[in-house]
């Protein structure tokens, strides 16, 4: 393990006004946002609209890495030239979704557990020979009706710190994603003591397997309440919660913490990314605070593009204007 390179390059992640840009969806996900649009999900179009996303002018300023999925990893847009290779020729460094999807959790209903360890060495080792800078595991924790379970929450960062270890170990930098999910009416206490208890637990097995903290990024949820809950928290208690739940909850080690959008809306994401970043700068705190959005940053340019050769630089504009965006939230300077 190349510690030093860890680390370096998890600097570079969350160097200042830039954050990630999740383009991993797999291709079922994919395919339902282009239903929305109209478009056939098959492996032209999903090149093409990555290709109009990679490519678009001075990505670079806002974006420092792009997460793929496997399929786009080893894609060549029309020209020949590897979608991975436009992102390094910016500067940008290209990531790999490495797990195999969250699966039902036998014997604990409404609960899942994520797969993927199988193989993942070889994998990993053969992702990073390939031009790959970092990885990324999600797991998914549902707040419902007794749940979510002790059982549920360890399973998932056991599998969260061997993933990490063995990427480490292969050069590869592990973006750590524990996502306590928006989904349900819950409030945003019951948000902070479930984010709270599932990074307390996953912190301990990162700990117990000796994962190089100052090599990782950790992708968590903000603090929130549920999208169906009565009376939602603000900005302002969910910056305060988001803050409070992490400094007892992440050591300091940590470089960077990139926030996932997480089914927010759009200006909801900015708005509470802003907040927590001025808070941020008031009270010092250890951690660059970033994003990593998939939805938060594409939706609108997904919307421009509709599958048309005549809408990529509307659609390129849009997504700029969302970068831009973000990358002042991500600096406390949105108001």
């Amino acid at each position: 393990m190349d510690k030093q390179k860890l680390s370096d390059l998890a600097k570079q992640l969350v160097a200042p006004g830039k954050g990630v840009l999740a383009a991993d969806e797999s291709n079922p996900t994919i395919k339902k946002r282009f239903d929305s649009i109209g478009i056939v999900s098959n492996e032209e179009y999903r090149r093409d609209y990555r290709n109009m996303l990679f490519s678009t002018n001075k990505l670079e300023n806002y974006i420092s890495g792009v997460i793929l999925y496997e399929e786009t990893l080893y894609q060549k847009n029309s020209e020949g030239v590897s979608l991975s290779k436009i992102l390094k020729n910016k500067g940008i460094v290209p990531g790999i979704k490495v797990d195999t999807g969250a699966k039902d959790m036998i014997g604990f209903p409404n609960e899942k557990s994520t797969e993927g360890l199988d193989n993942l060495y070889d994998r990993v080792h053969k992702y990073h020979d390939d031009g790959a800078g970092f990885s990324k595991w999600r797991a998914v924790i549902t707040i419902g009706n007794q749940i979510p379970t002790p059982q549920c929450i360890e399973l998932n960062a056991l599998s969260l710190a061997r993933y990490a270890r063995i990427c480490q170990e292969a050069g590869l930098v592990p973006i750590v994603e524990p996502e306590v999910l928006m989904d349900g009416s819950h409030g945003i206490d019951d948000c902070f003591d479930v984010t709270s208890n599932t990074l307390n637990v996953v912190f301990d097995y990162l700990d117990k397997h000796d994962v190089y903290l100052e090599g990782i990024l950790l992708k968590p949820n903000m603090v929130i309440s549920g999208k169906n809950s009565n009376n939602r928290a603000d900005k302002y208690q969910v910056a305060e919660l988001s803050l409070k739940c992490f400094q007892n909850s992440v050591p300091s080690e940590v470089p960077g913490i990139i926030f996932l959008s997480g089914g927010q809306e759009d200006v909801e994401s900015i708005e509470n990314l802003d907040e927590i970043n001025k808070i941020a700068k008031q009270n010092q705190m250890p951690w660059e605070l970033s994003f990593s959005y998939g939805r938060g940053l594409q939706s609108s340019t997904l919307k421009k593009w509709a599958g048309k050769m005549e809408n990529i630089e509307a659609a390129q504009s849009e997504l700029i204007s969302r970068c831009e965006q973000v990358s002042l939230a991500r600096q406390g300077l949105v108001n």
